[in-house]
């Protein structure tokens, strides 16, 4: 089912290619969503606000781990691209191992440091226990959602973007199972919510690597090749730790932000958790178009033809600005209709509201800028340029630094709540200018290559 991105019409490629992927990010949030709706409605709303109180420092350390990843991934599909068969299966396996080192360390430094990050986000104390409890076990269980992610990425890098779909359906349908086990049965509250992700995850990644084993000759490792190649490895880190960098700065940045969101209590960080999983629903195509762009950049890089990558990133930005536009309406418009799953029939839906809307119309007003972000930063990635990313982690850093600052000195919500919007505005403006640059310097070096080989020729 590898697919070479290389021949025809960029547009409809990319439009294959992205949607088993955005599929895949819908069954993603609703597999994150009943999470969130089985906690709220089975153990508390305080127990939601715990789940979300947490999604941060997840995005954080998880956002390290799958930065590098992804990074690493960037080598297969340029290898790919450049029909070299070998090199794609010895930049997989060099992947696999340096995930493995990077998961062991990033694991233990994430189980240290929990206590100290939940102090300094200011978590409140009534909801604590349940935090701490569910960012943990995540943490404990951190390698399964890295490997899955990585298996996900390397068949996507070889044009594969349909059976990491199925893996995560399988997954989804497991995590809801568990949930209900873990939670009601068993009555294990946010932890069971944790478990049941990790387990999930465990299970699609094993199934993933059975299936690449047994059916993706491209990528089946040989025993040869279970070593680090010093080459490989610094083509993968060149690409995957400034993309784990950005993973980190921007967490940093949200994590801030939900520290502003934090200091208004649990009625606030409830109804801001529920919001940011609504936005997180209707924004799924935006990171699913930036996976796509990934790989047909990547396999395009190693064949070596800008004009496409040119024209591929116009006809994914066309497709967005749409997208953003009409989902951006829809998620005011449905919000209402949305929120009062992750209640109980009980609970007073007209006290969270007043935070879920001010997020979610923040949001939505800025769904293009967002997109932009997505497109430009994974095809230069794709080109190889992984330094681009931190450059945009450390403006989206500084951003929501701002907003949240200004909302706790002002005890001002809508400041808090307006922080990712203001830092998608500012990375998305950043990110146009980055990628200009990138294509203009990529087309220079084709140009100094050719003219050293005419004059190798004469």
């Amino acid at each position: 089912m590898d697919k070479s991105m290389t021949s025809g019409k960029p547009l409809t490629l990319i439009i294959k290619f992205v949607i088993p992927i955005f599929f895949g990010f819908i069954f993603q949030q609703l597999y994150n969503m009943v999470d969130t709706i089985i906690v709220g409605h089975f153990v508390s709303p305080g127990a939601l606000a715990a789940v979300g109180s947490t999604g941060t420092i997840m995005f954080m350390f998880i956002g390290l781990a799958s930065g590098l990843t992804t990074g690493y991934t960037v080598l297969i599909s340029q290898k790919y691209g450049a029909s070299d068969l070998e090199g794609t299966r010895r930049a997989f396996v060099n992947a696999i191992l340096l995930s493995a080192i990077s998961v062991l360390v990033l694991t233990v430094i994430s189980v240290s440091l929990m206590h100290p990050l939940l102090h300094v986000m200011q978590t409140p104390a009534d909801i604590y226990d349940d935090a701490y409890a569910y960012i943990i076990t995540i943490c404990g269980g951190s390698v399964t959602i890295v490997f899955y992610n990585l298996l996900a990425a390397s068949l996507r890098a070889i044009g594969n973007s349909r059976t990491p779909l199925y893996f995560l359906i399988i997954a989804v349908v497991l995590n809801i199972i568990l949930d209900l086990v873990f939670i009601i049965s068993f009555g294990l509250g946010t932890m069971g919510a944790a478990l049941a992700t990790d387990i999930s995850q465990g299970t699609s990644a094993v199934l993933s690597f059975i299936y690449i084993y047994k059916k993706v000759d491209v990528l089946r490792p040989k025993r040869s090749d279970w070593r680090l190649d010093p080459v490989y490895s610094a083509k993968q880190l060149n690409v995957g730790v400034p993309m784990s960098l950005q993973f980190g700065i921007t967490a940093s940045g949200t994590m801030v932000m939900q520290a502003a969101i934090n200091s208004f209590g649990s009625v606030a960080v409830t109804g801001f958790t529920a919001a940011s999983k609504v936005t997180n629903l209707m924004t799924a195509g935006m990171p699913s178009i930036g996976q796509a762009m990934a790989a047909y950049v990547g396999q395009n890089y190693g064949y070596g033809n800008l004009d496409r990558i040119r024209q591929g990133t116009r006809d994914a930005l066309k497709i967005s600005v749409i997208y953003s536009v009409v989902n951006g309406i829809l998620s005011v418009l449905l919000l209402p209709y949305i929120i009062v799953l992750f209640f109980d029939s009980g609970v007073d839906i007209s006290v969270y509201m007043p935070y879920a809307r001010t997020y979610c119309i923040w949001c939505s007003l800025f769904y293009i800028p967002l997109a932009m972000i997505f497109i430009y930063r994974n095809t230069m990635q794709g080109c190889g340029w992984g330094k681009t990313a931190l450059m945009l982690g450390i403006s989206e850093l500084f951003a929501r630094l701002a907003c949240a600052i200004t909302a706790m000195e002002l005890h001002n919500f809508t400041f808090a709540a307006g922080a990712d919007a203001i830092a998608w505005i500012v990375a998305g403006v950043l990110s146009y200018f980055l990628y200009r640059f990138v294509i203009s310097s990529e087309e220079k070096r084709k140009i100094r290559a050719q003219s050293e080989i005419r004059h190798d020729d004469v």
